[in-house]
């Protein structure tokens, strides 16, 4: 075989291969090349001159050459026959050449036969490990109308086993970082006795990096509840790890009973010390059952969006301050209504953020997909996640957080009562607050001794507000399905602590006797100056 007969299609070639046989046939020159080849002296060896079989089997890459429509071999070079095997000269490279079909190269080379252009494949892996890149290039030859196609293939096998160690090493650097994620999120939500709430987590898909998001539901004590929702600006363990410890700070806060915005102002400090190079935003929510609203504060976080009964969507405006760890910034509280029969949703950015979109029209999305989303607050998760288009390979992480006022009806409202009187104060205000609570209690149908349990919390508390407070004085008795609830409000901050009372003391059991006879209690600061001191009664038959 005359292995130089056979001319790779590559530019200029013939040009130098007539300007080296026939100076005076050559046409006039076209461009710097040509000039080039047409002033080179008669010693200098053409393409031809060269040993190509000798060239081409010294390669350190991997090369073959075949021809016609089968492929039949025509020559393999000392590189390939040492990682293959030798292969017989006109044999079909389907019959001799397993290797040719594990790379995927017999349909590759009827493409550049057909097409007369060359084709590559990255990083094919063969039966026994090795990877390797492969170019088929088209070549031409004078006893084959068909041409032929050379194979060059590149080892790259150190380099594929490379890559898969270093996306093995990010697949498990994901999964720690997935499961620490988890691990620190509510294992199961609390529920607030007059509100139903679901929560969802979905990390984002493999090749994006897990985030920080996070939400809580939190119980404050006398039917209020907390809600939050949250995103570490960061990626990786790292980013859960602050997560971690904002959330656990969160609910520390939440147990001083402080209006939201004095949390978030808490948590702007405790952020830029764990990590000041970690921003999160957040979402801090309080609703109380008295109220019909949720009071919030916001820092740096997307919209709290409410739906009402009829299906109209509402969205929290202002305020809303810089993201936590920023510092200097004093952020303040808003309200937004919440009455029976309405869905709050609380989210991340994940939900609604979109590459080349603004998150505006993200959150008009949300708003629509929120406008006909009813069921569960469980469904209302699931709906939201798929009308947003969120799978198991989406690019961000994406927490909800779905709170459902039910409007109650029939029977189960029987179960949900409120009364409240007005303390003028003076010596008949301990009686009469006594006497209302006796009959209210009487009229809910307790239990004689929970009523008289009852009627003993009213007195103490009325009797301490009395002592310590000043007007308005208010006394509130609340039935859930679960408990009681009995509170006082006045208008004096101080917030009274349990102490232990010496024997020549006066003063100083009442809080003592509340904790002792109550499931619990708490007292907190009011809007506007004032505090309220609660305490509540788990009812017999309430799991």
């Amino acid at each position: 075989m005359n292995f130089t007969r056979w001319s790779p299609r590559l530019p200029g070639t013939q040009r130098r291969a007539a300007a080296r046989t026939d100076r005076g046939s050559v046409p006039a020159a076209r461009g710097e090349y040509e000039q080039q080849l047409e002033s080179l002296p008669d010693d200098v060896p053409a393409l031809e001159d060269f040993s190509v079989r000798e060239v081409v089997g010294r390669l350190p890459g991997l090369v073959a050459l075949v021809y016609g429509p089968e492929h039949r071999i025509a020559y393999v070079n000392d590189a390939y026959a040492a990682a293959f095997g030798p292969r017989p000269a006109g044999s079909r490279a389907a019959d001799s050449c397993p290797e040719a079909d594990e790379l995927g190269l017999l349909p590759l080379m009827d493409q550049v036969l057909r097409s007369g252009k060359p084709r590559t494949v990255k990083s094919r892996r063969t039966r026994h490990g090795g990877s390797y890149t492969v170019t088929c290039l088209p070549v031409d030859t004078p006893h084959h109308e068909s041409g032929g196609v050379l194979v060059h293939a590149a080892d790259v096998t150190d380099h594929a086993e490379a890559a898969e160690r270093l996306r093995a090493s990010e697949r498990r650097h994901r999964e720690t970082a997935v499961t620490l994620q988890r691990s620190l999120l509510p294992q199961e939500l609390e529920q607030p006795d007059d509100l139903r709430v679901a929560a969802t987590y979905q990390p984002g898909g493999t090749d994006a990096a897990v985030g920080g998001d996070w939400y809580d539901v939190i119980t404050l004590g006398a039917g209020r509840t907390a809600l939050v929702i949250g995103d570490v600006m960061g990626r990786g363990v790292r980013a859960a790890a602050v997560m971690g410890q904002l959330r656990t700070a969160v609910r520390a806060y939440a147990r001083l009973d402080l209006p939201p915005h004095e949390v978030l102002q808490l948590l702007d400090g405790l952020a830029a010390e764990i990590d000041a190079s970690q921003i999160a935003t957040c979402v801090y929510a309080v609703h109380d059952p008295n109220e019909g609203k949720l009071v919030y504060a916001s820092a740096g976080h997307l919209p709290i969006l409410v739906r009402d009964e009829d299906g109209t969507v509402r969205r929290a405006e202002d305020p809303t301050g810089p993201p936590l760890g920023t510092g200097g910034w004093l952020h303040t509280s808003g309200s937004i209504a919440l009455p029976p029969g309405s869905t709050a949703v609380l989210y991340t950015d994940g939900l609604v953020e979109r590459r080349r979109e603004d998150i505006d029209e993200g959150v008009a999305a949300l708003e629509r997909a929120l406008a006909g989303a009813t069921g569960t607050p469980q469904v209302v998760c699931d709906r939201l996640l798929r009308s947003l288009g969120v799978t198991a390979e989406h690019d961000d992480d994406v927490a909800v957080l779905v709170m459902q006022h039910p409007s109650r009806t029939g029977p189960d409202a029987e179960l949900f009562h409120n009364a409240a009187l007005e303390l003028l104060g003076g010596v008949e205000a301990a009686p009469r607050a006594r006497a209302f609570a006796s009959g209210v209690l009487a009229s809910w149908r307790f239990p004689v001794e929970l009523r008289d349990l009852g009627v003993l919390a009213t007195s103490e508390l009325v009797a301490n507000s009395l002592q310590h407070g000043t007007p308005p004085m208010k006394l509130r008795l609340r039935r859930t399905d679960r408990r009681l609830i009995i509170e006082v409000t006045d208008g004096d901050d101080h917030l009274p602590r349990r102490r232990r009372a010496e024997s020549e003391d006066e003063s100083g059991r009442g809080i003592s006797i509340i904790a002792t006879i109550a499931s619990s209690w708490g007292s907190r600061r009011t809007p506007g100056g004032g505090k309220a001191v609660w305490c509540e009664f788990a009812l017999p038959d309430a799991s």
